[in-house]
Parts: C-alpha cells; structure tokens; sequence
C-alpha cells in the first residue's frame, strides 16, 4: 500500500487532507471524480503496486513490471479530475529518482485522452521526458495538449504533445508512434520507460475515436518493449488503466501485457472488423508530424 511519504513526493498536503477528508464524508471531488473510503483504499494500492514495480526493476529482481488499474494522469499536484485523485505515474516517476538515483526518465502516454496532470507535474522538469499521443483535444477532454505546448524553463522540449485526429485508424497511429517517441527515446537514453495508458484508444471504445484493433494494442507493446530494450537494458513498466467499453477492455489490456512481456503471438481478437475505410486520416496526422518535428527541432537533433 502507498504511504503517506509517497503522496507528499507529487502532491500538496492541503490537496492530500482534502482528498482525506472527502473519503470520510464520502463526498465527491467533482461531478466525474467520486471518492470514497473504498475508493481510495484501493487507489493506495495501485500507487503502491506502480511503487513496488519500479523499486523491482532498479533492485534488479526484474527488467519489466506490469501494474494494474494505474495511469491516473489527469491528476496534478493540487488538484484531481477525470476519475483521477493522485498521479501514480508522477508518484513513480518521484520515487525512481528521489529513492533509486535515477536522472532521466521517459513516460510514454498513449491515453486517448492527454495526461494534462502529469505534464504539468513535470512541465519545467528536464529529468522527465513527457510523449503524449493523445486524440485532439478541440474534440475531447481535458481539452488541452496541443503541439505547442513544449515545456518551461529548464523543462522547455520535454513535454511533447502528439495530438491525432478522430479517426486517426491503427497504421497511422503507429507511424506517429515510431516517427516521435522511438527518436526521442533513442536521443535522450533514459534510463527507464514508464507507459501509461489503456483501451480506450479501441476503435468501439464508447468514448475514444483513435481506431485501434486489438492487435494495433499488442504492436504499441512490442515497440515499446523493443525500444526500451535497445536504451536501457529493457527497464520499463506499463501502467494499465483506462477504457470505456468493458467487452472488450480485457483483451486490449491482456494484448498490451503480453506485448510488453515479449510474447510472439497473443489468443485474443476484435468480435468484429474495424471499419478502416474510415478510419484512416493519414495525411492530416503526417501534417501535425511535420508542424510538431519542426518545433521540437529546436531542442532535439533527431528532428
């Protein structure tokens, strides 16, 4: 179970003894945020499952974890939203360098929605690379996560953001994929991955519109796995949460696991063709790729 010492790595201690207080009453953060004593019992654990996997992997007892139920980036240090209370992926990221010595880390977030409280935990912070492929925020929450928005400060080129278009279709979300974070990771050799994301990226996800299949999932994986193979040694976690359409949730998260885990082949399939005729904006993503190289030009040679 998380501790005390872990939230206060990320997160205010006026923003933690409400969210405290808020699970006594029982009472709601807001109106898409419910808390409860239940409720944050169990997200106690999934911080410190996300913990114990990254404590794993710097021990030396794994190269890869996997946790369960995690990614909850829409929250920042002083605020919640989105089904989000505490940031597991910035708490992680806190532990791994305040903890373990670590000085460069990447978070790769593949949510359809941004990860607008993670990226403003880290939005002046050089030590954490922040990729973000994410649906067009003019079409969806949070509403924000747009190219321009590079960073501050000492932190200015490592937030990227990868905003696609609804109905981007599964090639085409993969070659952003490959054209952004696979030059990113090999120039700034982090010394470990976190991916933080789940299904709702799902062609028949009742919220996103990005056009994966259940196979686009398992190669997201595999080229993230592959990558963090050839830079530091394979060291990386995959947060899995999120996804709105529970029928086909569990197959979206079992063919990321064992994309991750380095599986050949997976026993899993979409119960029904994905309309790809209409799902395949390939010239609009490869203009926003091409706006997006010509910004991050300024901070990273591969570009």
């Amino acid at each position: 179970m998380a501790t005390w010492e872990d939230l206060v790595k990320v997160h205010a201690k006026s923003y933690i003894d409400l969210i405290f207080h808020l699970a006594e009453e029982n009472a709601p953060y807001d109106l898409e945020t419910p808390v409860s004593a239940g409720i944050l019992e169990a997200l106690m654990y999934i911080i410190g499952g996300a913990v114990e996997a990254g404590t794993s992997i710097c021990e030396g007892r794994v190269n890869r974890a996997v946790n369960l139920g995690g990614g909850f980036h829409h929250a920042g240090r002083n605020y919640g939203g989105g089904f989000c209370i505490f940031n597991d992926v910035a708490i992680l990221s806190e532990n791994l360098r305040q903890k373990h010595q670590l000085k460069r880390i990447l978070v790769l977030d593949f949510d359809v929605h941004f990860g607008n409280g993670t990226s403003d935990i880290f939005y002046s912070d050089p030590g954490v690379l922040y990729v973000s492929l994410h649906q067009d925020p003019r079409t969806i929450f949070p509403w924000t996560g747009f190219i321009e928005q590079v960073g501050n400060g000492e932190g200015e080129g490592y937030n990227v953001n990868v905003p696609l278009p609804p109905g981007t279709g599964e090639a085409t979300y993969l070659l952003a994929l490959k054209e952004i974070f696979v030059p990113l990771a090999e120039e700034f050799k982090p010394e470990i991955v976190i991916a933080s994301g789940g299904s709702d990226a799902y062609f028949a996800d009742l919220l996103g519109r990005l056009g994966l299949t259940i196979d686009g999932f398992f190669e997201l994986a595999r080229i993230v796995r592959e990558e963090s193979e050839k830079i530091c040694g394979g060291r990386s976690v995959l947060l899995l949460g999120s996804g709105y359409n529970p029928e086909i949730l569990p197959s979206c998260w079992y063919a990321l696991t064992m994309g991750f885990l380095g599986s050949t082949e997976i026993d899993a399939h979409d119960s029904h063709p994905p309309p790809y005729d209409h799902w395949a904006r390939r010239e609009e993503v490869e203009n926003v790729l091409k706006e997006l190289k010509k910004i991050l030009s300024k901070y990273w040679k591969c570009f």
